[in-house]
């Protein structure tokens, strides 16, 4: 990436990089990007850890199910 310096009116210096396409990014907006793209990781795998929790769940749930039908099925 280029990088280059423009200044402001109150003679602030901006640094912007020049992504591939060649659009100057602000260097805030290139923040806000790299955060938002960590979120969607941390979200994802949230998302995939309740789905493991889940599973385990029903996964439990299904054996206590078989085993109470197996005892009444005896039982008859």
């Amino acid at each position: 990436m280029t990088t280059f310096s423009s200044t402001t009116a109150t003679a602030d210096v901006v640094t912007a990089d020049l992504n591939p396409r060649g659009n100057p990014m602000l260097l805030e907006e290139n923040l806000a990007r790299s955060r938002m793209r960590e979120a969607e990781i941390s979200a994802e795998r949230q998302r995939l850890a309740h789905r493991l929790v889940v599973a385990r769940r029903w996964r439990r749930l299904a054996g206590w199910a078989e085993r109470r039908a197996a005892l009444k099925a005896r039982a008859l």
